[in-house]
């Protein structure tokens, strides 16, 4: 095995880390806040709220990613020309490229998987300390804020951390849309070096490193912030 190929391909591949970590940290934040409101559009939304989140979450979470990424990049994607003055737009440039299609349909299904872990965490929060929280005259909104949603968080942050783990292993997949990811780097390496398993190592390691920094992260926050019993 031989690696001197790194030194060329060098900015290739940090180009393709920084765009791998700009769709994890997109698709999770973005995809967190919009989990937010789906779970609670489950456990205190009316009749029709409820209904369109948990039918959201079941579309998202029922079909494959890759399925969903190729809807929007071949099907949207190609209606967006389309529509008058779009391409003299400001919001042309940004809404030709893969990387925005890519954003849109990893943070629609992180926020579907996320939504149900929120949701359960939710509903894991003990009554008791709602009731406290009424019963000092917080109003709906600053009970969530103060009680409900960071409890539900304390309680999630493990499973948090594997989801944003399994979303840091579906990043590859933006490779099938031109966006020049790291494995997209990695395979171009491949066709033209024909090393096959050296660009993959690679790729491996990076993937595992990420994901230990993930870790670390996440054991550190719930070290700092203890349990309520």
């Amino acid at each position: 095995m031989t690696f001197s190929w790194i030194a060329s391909y060098w900015s290739l591949l940090s180009a393709g880390a920084v765009q791998t970590l700009l769709l994890l940290v997109i698709s999770v934040i973005f995809g967190f806040v919009l989990a937010i409101g789906l779970a609670f559009a489950q456990v205190s939304g009316g009749t029709m709220a409820r209904c369109l989140a948990r039918g959201y979450c079941t579309f998202f979470r029922g079909t494959p990613l890759l399925i969903q990424l190729w809807l929007f990049y071949y099907g949207i994607g190609s209606l967006l020309p389309l529509i008058p003055g779009l391409r003299q737009s400001l919001f042309w440039p940004i809404l030709r490229e893969g990387f925005f299609f890519a954003a849109v349909s990893f943070t629609l299904n992180y926020a579907a998987y996320e939504a149900e872990v929120l949701r359960g965490a939710l509903l894991a929060v003990p009554k008791g300390e709602l009731e406290a929280g009424r019963a000092f005259g917080m109003r709906p909104f600053t009970l969530m804020r103060r009680i409900w949603l960071p409890r539900a968080i304390r309680i999630a942050l493990p499973t948090i951390a594997g989801e944003i783990v399994m979303q840091l292993k579906a990043t590859p997949l933006a490779f099938t849309v031109t966006v020049m990811d790291l494995y997209a780097v990695a395979s171009k390496v491949r066709q033209d070096t024909l090393l096959v398993y050296e660009p993959l190592i690679v790729v491996t390691i990076f993937y595992l490193i990420l994901t230990a920094i993930i870790a670390f992260a996440f054991r550190l926050l719930e070290a700092q912030v203890p349990s309520r019993r």
